[in-house]
């Protein structure tokens, strides 16, 4: 069931112990599922119980360590050879007598790897405060280094294979942002439209069929679009509304998220002048995009364009795509904002959002683009514009 080679996975492998040779790293525990994925190709929703990947830099494959009922999901989505596929019974599952990482700190003692220089994901998501006090009370002559994103930067380049996965996962975002535009209108739904939204998500195209995004469909509309990461409800929307959709097809776990706005009826003249501000600052940091500028500088060129018309934004208008589980599409790596001087490369894929959120309402139109040698290749094809919809009360 593997979806890239063996000779990438192991390519990926060599570069990550690369990496903990120069940080003085012998051991490497991977809880992100993210980059359990990168490296082994496992792929389940298994990831609520604890689970992870040994990266031993003297040993040519890594381990697996999962519960027993997943055992079987990584024999049929890893490369792994089966005596590295180790799993713990169920009694360790969320007990309060024992826990996996007593499970796993007696595997390396029992690989003898209790003394050498370990490492982990301290900010990953997955990995708990408990895990580090048993990992580090369990071994006491262990030294232990924080890893975070250590595989995150490795992915940051992405291979040709995972970019004609995120061009797919474009397709079927394309696709579902015009499906869910058309979709809306006053009278409906939300969730209505956000039930639509999951069936185009998920069915794909005839090719290809779509992967669960790390992110739900966010849907505010009307004064909640001055709210970013609002979800949906089962009001109806009303005629004036702006409505804001945050959105990202996906494929083989690879992202390409996609927003837009659109008005049901006549926009305000506030509205307008706002979508002008958004899109013009977008064309030119889009524009500005090339191998050998840095993030910062990109950055720059937006802030300086809406300055032009009196706004400032201070959050961040992009950040790293592309492999990912919930609850993030983002990679945790490179952001396009003040202070970021990571030199932008060919085949690294971003997300740019440079929305502009008022006190009564927002705007957002993003896109999600691949660095070339020249510059971008811009991922979906929707129309960059601010959405006006005729309103049709039902």
């Amino acid at each position: 069931m593997s979806i890239f080679t063996l000779s990438e996975y192991k390519s990926r492998l060599q570069k990550t112990k690369e990496k903990m040779g120069d940080e003085g790293i012998d051991v490497l525990l991977v809880t992100d599922p993210a980059n359990i994925n990168y490296l082994s190709g496992y792929n389940a929703w298994s990831y609520y119980t604890h689970q992870l990947l040994i990266v031993i830099i003297d040993e040519s494959e890594p381990i697996w360590v999962g519960r027993g009922i997943d055992e079987s999901a990584a024999r049929y989505t890893t490369w792994l050879k089966n005596h590295n596929i180790i799993s713990y019974s169920d009694d360790y599952v969320q007990s309060t007598i024992k826990h996996p990482m007593d499970f796993v700190t007696d595997l390396l003692m029992e690989k003898n790897q209790s003394n050498r220089t370990i490492a982990m994901e301290y900010d990953a998501y997955f990995f708990t405060g408990q895990n580090y006090i048993i990992l580090t009370n369990n071994l006491p002559n262990a030294t232990f280094k924080n890893a975070t994103n250590l595989i995150n930067w490795i992915r940051i380049i992405k291979s040709e294979q995972e970019i004609e996965y995120i061009r797919r996962a474009a397709n079927i975002i394309s696709h579902t942002m015009n499906a869910a535009i058309e979709k809306i209108n006053a009278g409906v739904r939300k969730c209505d439209v956000v039930a639509d939204i999951y069936q185009s998500q998920i069915s794909g195209t005839e090719q290809y069929g779509g992967d669960y995004p790390a992110f739900p469909p966010l849907l505010p509309s009307g004064n909640k679009t001055s709210a970013c990461h609002l979800t949906w409800t089962d009001e109806k929307f009303n005629e004036g509304d702006p409505v804001i959709l945050e959105l990202a097809g996906c494929h083989n776990r690879y992202h390409s998220p996609l927003a837009r706005t659109l008005v049901i009826g006549k926009p305000t003249k506030e509205m307008e002048t706002l979508a002008e501000v958004v899109i013009e600052g977008i064309n030119e940091a889009l524009a500005a995009v090339k191998p050998g500028v840095t993030c910062e500088e990109v950055e720059m060129v937006w802030r300086e364009s809406i300055k032009k018309r009196g706004f400032e934004k201070e959050s961040r208008i992009g950040y790293s795509i592309g492999l990912n589980y919930p609850p993030d599409w983002g990679e945790h790596t490179a952001s396009l904002r003040p202070g970021d001087k990571t030199i932008i490369q060919p085949n690294m894929t971003f997300h740019m959002i440079p929305g502009i959120w008022l006190d009564d309402y927002g705007i957002e139109i993003s896109e999600s683009f691949v660095v070339t040698e020249t510059g971008i290749e811009i991922l979906a094809n929707v129309e960059r514009k601010l959405f006006v919809k005729e309103s049709l009360v039902y």
